[in-house]
């Protein structure tokens, strides 16, 4: 597995919310967290910067070959449920981080299969070989649920007041529901992680473009550039996973 990662500002923001972790195990294993954080003064970057600790330790020492799926799952939403528990309290003992949460979406790839659990509009693609880009989670979002029910199109979802409005996140309530979904994963493939500050400057197909050429090493410092030259207005994160 090659992985390659970029965090970045941007050049709007005063302070990057954003963070994240990734890493190989034994066996040709790879995983991934990312988290965007949001709330207060510097709330955001505790909760995403907590929560991508834990939910990697957690990968880092609950991991074992020969995992079955559902362990897999059990694992990725038990880690998850224990950042959204910790960071839930910490903004409920210190009056500076109400209100602070994050979205987040970890992956682990294993035996040619990749396995997400997420809460928030974080997203994970699969980049095919053919040049395909399939969006593997669903965004818990206000403009995703007026898309499901046909009250606005995808092109008024792109300039949609209120785009930022998320229905689900990490922190905020006691317990989180956690969304998980698998897939298969193929030579070639390219998973790609990343927040808004990416998918809400950066086309479908500039994304695919700028993965095209098999110049892995470059995926996450290219697709950061683009954000920017295309206004850089949220921090951007952008982790590749290529088989």
């Amino acid at each position: 597995m090659r992985v390659t990662a970029k965090t970045d500002i941007g050049k709007v923001r005063s302070s990057n919310q954003d963070s994240y972790s990734a890493g190989e195990l034994p066996g040709g294993v790879a995983w991934a967290v990312v988290c965007d954080g949001m709330g207060g003064a510097n709330g955001g970057n505790v909760a995403s910067s907590v929560s991508v600790r834990m939910i990697s330790h957690s990968i880092d020492e609950g991991y074992r070959n020969g995992m079955r799926p559902s362990s897999i799952r059990n694992m990725l939403e038990s880690a998850i449920s224990g950042a959204n528990a910790c960071v839930f309290d910490m903004a409920k003992n210190d009056e500076t981080l109400t209100g602070m949460g994050t979205t987040c979406v970890a992956a682990l790839i294993a035996d040619g299969m990749v396995y997400i659990s997420h809460v928030g509009d974080s997203r994970a693609y699969i980049i095919s070989k053919g040049g395909t880009l399939r969006q593997l989670t669903r965004d818990h979002s206000v403009v995703q649920n007026l898309l499901e029910t046909g009250s606005i199109t995808s092109e008024e979802a792109k300039n949609y007041p209120g785009k930022n409005i998320i229905t689900r996140a990490l922190g905020v309530e006691e317990t989180v529901c956690v969304d998980f979904c698998e897939e298969e994963f193929s030579q070639d493939d390219i998973l790609l992680i990343c927040t808004d500050g990416l998918t809400n400057f950066v086309s479908d197909e500039d994304i695919i473009n700028a993965t095209s050429d098999g110049r892995y090493f470059e995926y996450a410092e290219r697709l950061v550039e683009l954000a920017n030259s295309h206004g850089g207005g949220d921090n951007i994160t952008v982790v590749s996973i290529s088989a």
